[in-house]
């Protein structure tokens, strides 16, 4: 399939899930679908998922997995807020930036160097990160100390000094609010576009986007680039690789370094949006990061699609716990669709005998996919209101669900977690 055409696919299953969006919208009478503070609070929650998973793309495209994005990303939290009160948001940036990126060394260190099993190292991290930062805030936010006096404690830094821009896209959302007009209008599709642009365009963080730009800068590189070549090489391949003259450990030490400063750089961003440190509100963004970066194949494309669907869940449960309930319909219609292009494929699929060898499973899967749209539309037909408990884990179910179904085409490159020794093959 050419890349024009894998565009041209991706652009219709956009409009696609746009219209099936419209129509639950219109049916189910929860207009926080596709209202434009959904969208803008999705937007937020996916960033810091999307930049962790970026870093384990790196890291895991040179071969070297890591799970200690989580850990970076606590790195990058406190020491986002430590220097950000003292000297504003640009010192937070490079602050967070660095001690994502310090991180990110000492796992280099320890796996490229010392051939320490990756998972193992990765753990290590995400309680070292914790640690580290819980033992900081005890020394330099304690009682008594300058930052105590400016409203820090011992879980909290105090505020930034000065705040990120949010400046508002230029077309979308200059003059008038005319895309809010149409939004209030609720027509069928057409308020759908406009609350959805909306949401994605009116005083966006000036660091959201940064992070939507390192997604294509993050394909360029990787995949149009001599050094992203080596780097691809290194995690598919790395003794082909080294016969060529490329210096593996180096480059799996760029990649690992590169990798946790994204992922401290997913940190600074939830300090900018809470504009200060907290303990704990990385809430298990870096797992969830990495989870992204699996859904999407190890592919910037796929993993901005990942964060998109853990964001927008997120941010439907936050703005209207009634409105999760449509996610029932949602999904039953997307297994209808489903349903719909399994049927078309047998039956243009020609031969009987190809017919018979594909049946059963093909079968299976079709009487699975009408069962669970059953049980959707049913559950949808009944349920009023979820539980507050399920609604907070909605987003997660619904992470899990989607890997799941994705894990049929995943091709993790060849190298990742190998142990590489130069002059050894493995």
């Amino acid at each position: 399939m050419t890349k024009v055409s894998r565009y041209h696919l991706a652009l219709i299953g956009v409009a696609v899930l746009i219209l099936v969006m419209s129509v639950v919208r219109v049916v189910s009478g929860q207009n926080d679908i596709t209202s434009s503070g959904t969208f803008n609070a999705a937007l937020l929650l996916a960033v810091p998922i999307g930049l962790a998973g970026l870093g384990g793309l790196w890291a895991e495209r040179a071969g070297v997995v890591n799970i200690g994005l989580e850990g970076m990303m606590v790195l990058g939290t406190w020491f986002a807020g430590w220097a950000g009160y003292q000297w504003g948001f640009m010192a937070a940036l490079v602050a967070g930036l660095i001690a994502g990126a310090l991180g990110g060394l000492i796992h280099a260190v320890a796996t490229v160097t010392f051939g320490v099993d990756h998972i193992i190292s990765g753990v290590a991290i995400n309680l070292l990160g914790p640690g580290i930062t819980r033992f900081l805030s005890e020394v330099l936010y304690g009682e008594g100390t300058r930052a105590a006096a400016a409203g820090a404690g011992i879980t909290t830094s105090p505020a930034m000094s000065s705040e990120a821009p949010e400046p508002s896209l230029p077309l979308f959302s200059s003059g008038p609010d005319w895309l809010g007009s149409l939004e209030r209008t609720h027509w069928f599709l057409i308020s759908d576009v406009a609350g959805i642009l909306r949401g994605l365009t009116h005083e966006v963080n000036v660091l959201v986007i940064l992070a939507v730009l390192l997604l294509p800068l993050t394909f360029f590189v990787l995949w149009h680039t001599a050094f992203g070549v080596r780097l691809r090489s290194a995690g598919e391949n790395p003794w082909a690789a080294e016969s060529l003259g490329v210096n593996v450990y180096l480059i799996k030490y760029v990649a690992v370094v590169i990798s946790g400063a994204f992922a401290g750089l997913g940190g600074v961003f939830l300090v900018f949006i809470s504009t200060k440190y907290v303990e704990g509100q990385t809430a298990g963004r870096g797992f969830i990061g990495l989870a992204a970066m699996i859904f999407g194949n190890w592919r910037p494309g796929g993993l901005a699609a990942g964060a998109s669907l853990f964001g927008y869940a997120s941010g439907l449960q936050l703005r209207s716990s009634g409105a999760v309930t449509a996610f029932f319909l949602f999904g039953a219609i997307l297994l209808l669709i489903y349903i719909g292009t399994k049927v078309r494929a047998l039956l243009s699929s020609g031969q009987p005998a190809e017919m018979v060898t594909r049946g059963a499973r093909e079968y299976n899967l079709i009487a699975a996919a009408a069962a669970g749209t059953i049980v959707l539309i049913w559950l949808w037909l009944t349920v009023d209101k979820l539980p507050n408990e399920f609604v907070f884990i909605t987003p997660h179910v619904l992470t899990l669900l989607v890997l799941l179904v994705a894990s049929q085409r995943l091709r993790m490159p060849k190298a990742d977690g190998v142990r590489y020794r130069r002059g050894e093959q493995h």
